[in-house]
């Protein structure tokens, strides 16, 4: 017996995240039709949010840290993060990790990319932690081949912290994603992570002209993470030179220096970038499941029927003329109506 599900109001379809008045059909977990038809719904419909970059283990110690330099907060092995990580038990890891899990779904997310360092133990760690959710994870495990072998693929701290070639061989044996850092600190590693040819690049902060044509060459997709950048005092990306010559996604980074909010990632991206409304709000849905490999991240037919509703008639979206710069530069957890996710 098929299962229907109908979600009515002003629609972010198809790819470009075009607005339409009309209704959504789900049939059995998957969008059987997006009609165009007058609705007395105010409610926004859109794909729920994909956060392309995440370090969640460290919900064990937010807000750790301060004044600290990058090198000091997360470079590997002995940066405060994983010292951190290296003192919380199994217990605490998995139980903040489950709350971070929790305030992704109320706050719109669908799915995440996650870097999760402990190796083969730290993936198992997220394992249980989203057992019991409907959030899909994205697991780039850390630290061994192994840990890529447990997980849906390698995530690398950078190629100035270690040589990856054997990892990155691995993994496309494997036939899964290899992800690595690049461009955070400076420049100088960013040619070493674009000759292991990673499926996508995160930070990209600081290039140089020779880096941005070998982008536009190779095509790789870059994650930005920009409130993480200027937490740890490394600047912003260039966005409107990448977006030009690549695919770009947005996420938050490391829980410990930022909430894993796709709303504040989005408006904080676009009022500090010349991006439009659209192509921001494609960077959290369209864009970053593409870059971490699922169907969803758009309303149309045949995809999988992972929606987020918003209540246009808030006291903060209601009279908002523009549903796209609503969503993108104004909504927050407030607005959340529904979170589906089949």
């Amino acid at each position: 017996m098929t299962v229907t599900t109908t979600v009515e109001g002003t629609v972010l379809a198809g790819s470009e995240l075009e607005p339409v008045e009309g209704r959504v059909v789900v049939e059995d977990g998957e969008i059987a039709a997006v009609e165009e038809r007058a609705t007395d719904s105010t409610d926004i419909v859109l794909p729920a949010f994909v956060n392309a970059h995440t370090h969640i283990g460290d919900s064990v110690a937010k807000e750790a840290g301060e004044g600290l330099e990058l090198d000091e907060l997360v470079a590997p092995p002995d940066g405060l993060k994983h010292r951190l990580l290296a003192e919380a038990s199994e217990a605490e890891l998995v139980g903040a990790m489950r709350r971070t899990v929790g305030y992704m779904r109320a706050t719109g997310t669908g799915a995440f990319l996650e870097f999760r360092e402990g190796g083969v133990e730290g993936v198992r760690a997220i394992e249980r932690a989203v057992a019991d959710s409907d959030l899909r994870a994205v697991v780039l495990g850390r630290g061994s081949v192994a840990a890529m072998e447990a997980s849906d693929g390698f995530g690398a701290s950078g190629a100035r912290d270690d040589d990856f070639t054997a990892e990155r061989r691995a993994a496309r044996e494997a036939g899964k994603p290899f992800g690595i850092h690049a461009g955070e600190r400076d420049p100088t590693d960013v040619n070493a992570a674009l000759d292991l040819d990673p499926d996508f690049l995160v930070h990209m902060v600081h290039l140089r002209e020779i880096h941005l044509d070998r982008l536009a060459s190779l095509g790789t997709p870059v994650v930005v993470c920009p409130r993480s950048n200027l937490v740890t005092g490394v600047g912003l990306p260039p966005f409107e030179a990448l977006a030009e010559r690549t695919t770009l996604a947005l996420g938050t980074d490391n829980a410990f220096l930022n909430a894993p909010s796709m709303f504040r990632e989005m408006e904080f991206t676009a009022k500090l970038s010349g991006l439009s409304a659209r192509q921001v709000l494609r960077m959290a849905t369209v864009d970053a499941a593409r870059v971490a490999g699922l169907d969803s991240g758009v309303v149309a037919p045949g995809r999988p029927a992972r929606l987020l509703v918003l209540d246009g008639d808030s006291d903060n979206l209601a009279g908002a003329r523009d549903p796209v710069r609503a969503v993108v530069r104004r909504a927050g957890v407030g607005d959340v109506r529904r979170l589906l996710l089949e």
